[in-house]
C-alpha cells in the first residue's frame, strides 16, 4: 500500500511540475471573443442567422445566389470566387517575385468543407482582405498593442499602405501548397507530414511535445488528400482571442488530426487568436516554442539542447 501511495505522489509531482512550466490563464471578465466581438455586434458579424450577407447589410457585389448558404457566412464572398493569391514563400518566378505559395480561391458555388485550405482562406479575406473587405466594424488595427514593442499590427491584409494592393508576399503562406513535413525545411525527426498526419516520435521533437506540446496540429486542414496543409485557422482560433484551451506539455500521437493530452489538457494565456500559450512579455520563451512546432530546425531540441522549459 505505501508503494502505490508513494507511485501516487511521484506521479502528482512530475504532473505538477510539467504544468507549472506554462501558466495557466488567469480567470477574468473579458469575453474570450475579444476583437471579434466587433465592437458588440458578436458572432452575427461574421455568421448571418437570417439572408446571408444581406441579413447582415452587404448586398453581394455579383449577385451572388449562394451567399450565406454555407456556415451562414454573413460577409461577401463574391469578389473573391476564383481570385488567385500568392502568399509568401521562398521561391521567386521568372518575374522576380516570390510566388512559391499559390492559392486560387474557389469557385461560386463549390464550397464543400471547413476542411479545404483554399475555402478557409476565402472565408478569412471576406473580412481581413485590405483592397475589397474594408468592412465598417474593422478599423484596420490589432485591438491588442504589439508585446515588447509597443503599437499596433495591420488587420487588412494585402494592401496594408506599405506594399502593392493586392500583394499578400509579406504575409505567411497558406493554402493547399503550404504543406509542413518531417525533416527537410522543417526539421523534426518526427514521422508523417503531406497526406498522413505527423507524429512526434523522434528523440528531439517528443521532448518537444513535452517541453511545449503541439496544440495546432490539430487544426491542419484537410485539402484533397493532403492532411498537414496549413491555413489560417491552423494557427489562429477566430473564436478565443485570449485564451488557448487545449493540451500543453504532452507527447501527442495525432490520427486523422486529434488526439489526447490526459491531465496536461487546461486554459493557457495567448494573445492574437493564437493556438498555444502564447505571452511575449513575460520575457521567456513562449513565443518562440510556439512557432517552433512547426520549424523544428530552430528549435531547442534540435539543436541539442533537451531540457529548456518553456517559460
Amino acid at each position: 500500500m505505501k508503494k502505490l501511495t508513494l507511485i501516487f505522489f511521484l506521479a502528482i509531482v512530475t504532473i505538477s511540475v510539467a504544468m507549472a512550466q506554462i501558466p495557466q490563464a488567469p480567470s477574468g471578465t473579458a469575453d474570450i471573443l475579444g476583437a471579434h466581438l466587433l465592437y458588440g455586434r458578436g458572432c452575427v458579424g461574421c455568421h448571418a442567422p437570417h439572408s446571408g450577407s444581406q441579413g447582415n447589410g452587404v448586398f453581394p457585389a455579383k449577385g451572388d445566389p449562394y451567399t450565406g448558404n454555407f456556415i451562414l457566412w454573413g460577409e461577401d464572398l463574391s469578389p473573391y470566387y476564383n481570385v488567385v493569391v500568392n502568399f509568401g514563400g521562398t521561391g521567386t518566378s521568372s518575374t522576380g517575385s516570390q510566388n512559391e505559395y499559390t492559392v486560387t480561391l474557389p469557385a461560386d458555388g463549390t464550397l464543400t468543407s471547413t476542411k479545404d485550405s483554399a475555402t478557409i482562406v476565402l472565408l478569412c479575406v471576406s473580412c481581413h482582405d485590405g483592397n475589397t473587405a474594408k468592412v465598417g466594424m474593422m478599423k484596420g488595427k490589432t485591438v491588442e498593442t504589439l508585446p515588447v514593442v509597443g503599437g499596433n499590427a495591420p488587420t487588412l491584409l494585402g494592401n496594408n499602405g506599405a506594399n502593392t494592393p493586392g500583394d499578400y508576399l509579406e504575409d505567411h503562406p497558406v493554402g493547399p501548397s503550404a504543406v509542413v513535413s518531417c525533416g527537410g525545411t522543417y526539421n523534426w525527426d518526427c514521422t508523417g507530414g503531406n497526406t498522413t498526419a505527423i507524429v512526434m516520435n523522434g528523440p528531439a521533437s517528443s521532448q518537444f511535445a513535452l517541453n511545449y506540446g503541439t496544440p495546432i496540429f490539430s487544426a491542419f486542414a484537410t485539402s484533397g488528400t493532403t492532411v498537414t496543409a496549413v491555413t489560417c485557422t491552423t494557427c489562429h482560433n477566430q473564436h478565443s482571442e485570449i485564451i488557448y484551451k487545449g493540451g500543453m506539455n504532452c507527447n501527442t500521437t495525432l490520427t486523422s488530426g486529434t488526439g489526447a493530452c490526459g491531465t496536461t489538457t487546461g486554459f493557457y494565456q495567448t494573445m492574437f487568436f493564437l493556438r498555444g500559450y502564447y505571452q511575449p512579455n513575460t520575457g521567456g520563451n513562449n513565443a518562440a516554442q510556439f512557432c517552433r512546432q512547426c520549424h523544428g530546425g530552430e528549435s531547442n531540441e534540435m539543436n541539442g539542447q533537451m531540457s529548456v522549459p518553456t517559460t
